[in-house]
């Protein structure tokens, strides 16, 4: 039987690291941002290569995506609902006028980590943790908030900080 992922265990890793990490993402913005970009895709690759979420499911456990309103229709249609019924009963706004999910752990999160929205979850979700993504430097603060919560960024920034290191 595995170990169950320790999400407390995460926070303080990351904390640990929050010095380093942050020096490497401050020295990082003196970069290009395709170089930057180029630096996250590799890395991104690289631990998602060795990382199954499924093994974690931190994500949903603690943050709750921000739902657009495109995100509401089709969740709402998958589960059958009209999206007021939806926004009624999973939503409410957050303190920048968002909606978000009223409760964390997110309510489609199965014990086994799996996701019973999966096809149809928001948009945040399918980007998270959004390592991937173009622009990385415009979201420096999102990926030190989420080094605290996915193992995956953390190795991302890991792995960064060791390829910059080479050099």
């Amino acid at each position: 039987m595995k170990k169950p992922f320790d999400h407390i265990e995460q926070i303080s890793m990351a904390k640990s690291h929050k010095k380093s990490h942050k020096a490497l993402l401050k020295e990082l913005k003196k970069e290009k941002h395709g170089t930057v970009d180029l630096l996250f895709s590799k890395a991104h690759d690289e631990v998602f290569e060795c990382t199954d979420c499924m093994d974690c499911g931190n994500c949903c456990r603690t943050t709750g995506p921000m739902y657009t309103q495109r995100d509401i229709e089709r969740v709402a249609n998958h589960l059958k609902m009209k999206p007021g019924a939806f926004i009624e009963k999973y939503l409410r706004f957050d303190e920048d006028n968002f909606f978000v999910l009223q409760v964390v752990p997110c309510p489609f999160l199965a014990e086994d980590n799996g996701c019973s929205i999966y096809e149809a979850r928001p948009k945040a979700c399918q980007e998270y943790p959004h390592t991937d993504m173009r622009h990385q430097k415009g979201i420096f603060d999102l990926t030190l908030k989420n080094a605290e919560v996915c193992p995956a960024v953390f190795n991302i920034l890991e792995n960064i900080k060791s390829a910059t290191q080479k050099k």
